[in-house]
């Protein structure tokens, strides 16, 4: 099995411990001298880095970093480097007032195609593969992200992007795809699509599928693995602390190995914020400790997962994550896309200068997702009169898909039908998992 880098990938725990507190020392004195967002936060708490930090544990005492803390950023205001030196900005998904907007220095750059050389490694990935990217290109991190680092890896890459599926599978057909990189639903379409063009999965030259951007199941993985005749693996990245690449399976499939050279890692409970044993279930809390543009201290990502200590065969040192499975917050994750449904409320009450009773509801359609949002039918929001409010639902169609840049369907249902909480309507209900 292929280790990209093994002398840092296998390093004793001793000696990692040691660079991670070198690190976080060098990243903490940056943000100081140059956030000054974050200089504010130590002020206050009186904290220094260059006196304060003598261990690892003593990061605890300083408080978190949320999604809002960088949406309210916007768009440069958490940068510690200035622009010259920024050759790179990404932008996340999401409905936050601002998106969060990140930047990365050439070194940032470098790292991150390491980085990802190492997960796509650990995936069985080499520079014999022809790799198919099929994430979206632009703004958000994902496509790019494996791009690079398949690059450095040195295998081919066919950048097709999203969509166009019967393209996708003529393009695996004529280039002798390898590996196929995607979110596990769209693997699942592309087999369905396969099906239907009675096209047999194992005329192609298909061996790895390298899986991110949503959650699955294991009946899922072997879904894919027994109609693709491939190996699957998960990853990990989110946008804010650098993109894919932070962590990643190996072939063993037991769990995510963090790059814990680059990341500082802790699982906390959502409620207290106070830090829990590895082993326990809780929210993902990331600090960066190499990223030159756009530092993160202490990250809340709001992913719900645990931190795994044992051993892997595969000779890694690094520690293991499991799989997401939910969030502790009110994000929807739907096609990499991050969703608040407070914020399709409030694009709702842009319309009418009313907020009507609505629910985000995604659901899965055979092995795609589709996000439908429910609103009851009320005197103050629709009209009686058919056409009107015929226009009113593509008016809310095209709002929706400008503000979060995807198709969601608009339902009109009656009122009093949505699901409730302690008499509240639940904002999201998640039909995608059984």
């Amino acid at each position: 099995m292929p280790i990209w880098e093994p002398q840092k990938e296998c390093v004793s725990r001793d000696e990692l411990q040691q660079i991670q507190l070198e690190r976080l020392q060098a990243t903490l004195n940056r943000v100081y001298r140059n956030v000054s967002f974050y200089r504010r936060r130590f002020k206050e708490m009186d904290f220094y880095p260059a006196e304060d930090l003598a261990e690892l544990k003593d990061l605890e005492r300083l408080p978190f970093t949320t999604s809002e803390d960088v949406s309210n950023s916007y768009p440069y205001e958490m940068f510690a480097v200035p622009l010259r030196e920024v050759v790179r900005v990404h932008s996340s998904s999401g409905t936050q007032t601002n998106p969060r907007v990140v930047g990365y220095t050439r070194q940032d750059l470098n790292n991150w195609s390491n980085l990802v050389a190492r997960i796509l490694s650990a995936g069985g990935v080499t520079q014999d593969d022809v790799i198919q990217v099929t994430f979206g290109y632009g703004l958000l991190t994902g496509g790019l992200g494996i791009h690079y680092g398949a690059e450095r890896v040195g295998a081919s890459v066919l950048p097709t992007s999203v969509g166009r599926t019967e393209r996708q599978i003529k393009i695996m057909q004529d280039f002798r795809t390898t590996v196929m990189a995607s979110t596990p639903s769209y693997a699942l379409v592309i087999a369905d699509r396969m099906e239907k063009l009675q096209i047999n999965p194992r005329t192609l030259s298909l061996k790895y599928c390298i899986c991110a951007g949503e959650p699955w199941a294991e009946s899922m993985r072997q879904e894919i693995e027994e109609r693709l005749f491939v190996k699957f693996t998960d990853n990990y990245g989110v946008s804010e602390v650098m993109g894919p690449g932070v962590a990643g399976e190996c072939l063993e499939q037991k769990g995510m190995h963090l790059q814990e050279d680059h990341f500082l890692c802790e699982i906390i409970d959502p409620r207290s914020g106070e830090v829990l044993p590895p082993q326990e279930e809780g929210e993902l809390v990331i600090t960066t400790l190499t990223k030159e543009a756009f530092p993160m201290i202490r990250y809340r990502t709001g992913d719900v997962c645990r931190i795994l200590e044992e051993p892997c065969p595969c000779g890694r040192t690094f520690r293991r994550m499991s799989p997401i499975r939910e969030r502790c917050d009110s994000v929807v994750v739907m096609k990499g896309t991050n969703i608040i449904p407070e914020r399709i409320g409030d694009v709702l009450e842009e319309l009418k200068g009313a907020r009507p009773i609505y629910q985000i509801v995604a659901i899965r359609e055979g092995h795609q997702d589709h996000l439908e949002i429910w609103v009851e039918v009320t005197e103050q929001f629709f009209s009686d009169r058919m056409r009107e409010q015929r226009t009113l639902v593509e008016v809310m169609k095209e709002k929706i898909v400008n503000f979060i840049g995807i198709n969601a369907r608009i339902k009109l249902v009656e009122t009093g039908s949505l699901e409730r909480e302690n008499g509240h309507v639940r904002l999201f209900v998640d039909r995608r998992l059984p």
